[in-house]
């Protein structure tokens, strides 16, 4: 234990120069607990009161150790995240002890939400070095200097710290570390040969790249995105907490990829497997269910834990058994993510009900049945049925305050062309019936107007 003469020579963990009143009891008590950690690395967090808004005014900080605030009544909670989190990360052979680790992030949301500082904590004495700036809808151009920077210093392994985007791209990296030419070679053949592992800490939930193989990158370049496939990470932290301070544009776009992504290997043929529709079919309740309740309040563990689970279920390879798979929506939807930027969600929740309309008769079976089990919808002829059904669905994503026509995004005729062209060009057909081709796209889009 230090003695008071090794306890003055100490650098104050909380500064002075705070705006607490003089002699306020909070100030004290925290003092004194800090200066009794002797070596002991710690995080504090701080529920919304005058300890919080005195000693973090911004720009200023007076902390000298690493401080989480959040709302109200939920600082227990923050911390034992931030316990988890530790834990998980140091799991015995989860990142092997000689591994010269690059860790990669998007933005700077998890300086702010405290994830980069328990990450930091928990890789304490290893080889690990920095790469930032990945970003939503991950180019190939920025995963080209990561791994310059990874061969560099050598890395071989990865941590991703950030939501699909950011695994995504660091699944690219992991294979260009082990590839000789340029990565958007990878991405072009579909498929990584070798890749260095990695393992993810999730701070956004949508696409499910926490626990699947896919990825899908973009060129910027040129304005074209495509999928690839490489390793499953070894690991996935996931932390309900992390999504608390999302913006509600995110969240609502991370509910429709999911909604959306269900669908995709939902609404095929009937009959396939009862099992696979009714994991199918509970996603869906579930999404339907807790969005609102996440309008409500950002906050409720229990809420935000099922979303976070329902994502990585939408798309971790469970509900695909043995069942025929669309996809069409989605290679639609990148495209109008490569030539405008429209966030992925965004782009699915305007294309799911053109889809869906076009191909009425070809889905017209699991529609009847969807808009039954789903959506409560069994009275009337059946036209009648599929036309409340698909009304329904464009609800639910109006409900989340997104756009359900492309001429809400300023989306026309041009578009529309180009990708009918890149369709044709590239010989592709999606869909359950392999028959989306270039027309079919088009007749699609053309109903989402």
């Amino acid at each position: 234990m230090a003695n008071i003469k090794q306890l003055s020579a100490r650098p104050d963990d909380l500064a002075p120069g705070h705006r607490l009143c003089g002699g306020c009891g909070a100030s004290m008590a925290v003092r004194q607990v800090l200066m009794g950690r002797n070596d002991y690395d710690v995080v504090c967090c701080s529920a919304t009161g005058c300890l919080e808004v005195s000693t973090s005014i911004y720009p200023d900080n007076a902390w000298g150790v690493p401080f989480i605030h959040n709302a109200f009544a939920n600082a227990g909670a923050t911390i034992s995240g931030v316990e988890a989190a530790y834990k998980g990360l140091q799991r015995a052979g989860k990142i092997p002890a000689d591994k010269k680790i690059m860790i990669t992030f998007g933005g700077g949301s998890v300086r702010r939400n405290g994830v980069y500082d328990q990450v930091v904590k928990a890789l304490e004495g290893r080889d690990w070095v920095e790469f930032w700036g990945i970003e939503p809808n991950p180019s190939v151009e920025t995963v080209r200097e990561a791994v310059a920077l990874g061969r560099e210093n050598g890395s071989d392994f990865l941590l991703a710290v950030g939501g699909g985007s950011v695994i995504d791209g660091t699944k690219l990296i992991a294979a260009g570390l082990l590839y000789d030419g340029d990565p958007w070679d990878i991405v072009l053949k579909g498929q990584a040969d070798k890749t260095v592992p990695l393992g993810t800490v999730l701070t956004m939930s949508a696409t499910g790249s926490e626990m699947n193989s896919g990825s899908v990158i973009s060129r910027q370049e040129t304005k074209e995105k495509y999928a690839f496939y490489g390793d499953y990470p070894v690991f996935s932290i996931l932390d309900p907490e992390t999504l608390y301070s999302l913006p509600q544009r995110q969240i609502a776009c991370g509910l429709s990829d999911t909604f959306v992504h269900v669908l995709e290997q939902y609404m095929t043929t009937p009959g396939q497997s009862r099992l696979m529709d009714r994991w199918a079919e509970g996603i869906l309740h579930t999404v339907i269910e807790i969005a609102p309740k996440i309008w409500e309040n950002q906050h409720d563990y229990a809420v935000m834990s099922e979303y976070m689970l329902g994502a990585t279920l939408a798309l971790n390879d469970m509900i695909r058994m043995g069942v025929t798979q669309d996809w069409a929506t989605h290679m639609i939807g990148h495209e109008l993510t490569a030539l405008h930027g429209l966030t992925h969600g965004a782009t699915l929740a305007i294309v799911i009900n053109g889809t869906l309309r076009v191909l009425r008769e070809q889905k017209r079976g699991k529609l009847l049945q969807y808009g039954e089990r789903i959506w409560g919808i069994a009275d009337g002829s059946e036209e009648e049925r599929i036309d409340r059904t698909l009304e329904a669905t464009k609800k639910f994503f109006r409900s989340l305050g997104l756009s359900t026509r492309l001429s809400e995004e300023g989306i026309g005729e041009t578009t529309i062309a180009e990708i009918e062209r890149r369709f044709n060009a590239s010989g592709v057909k999606y869909g359950e019936a392999q028959n989306v081709d270039g027309a079919a796209a088009r007749r699609i889009l053309e109903a989402c107007m």
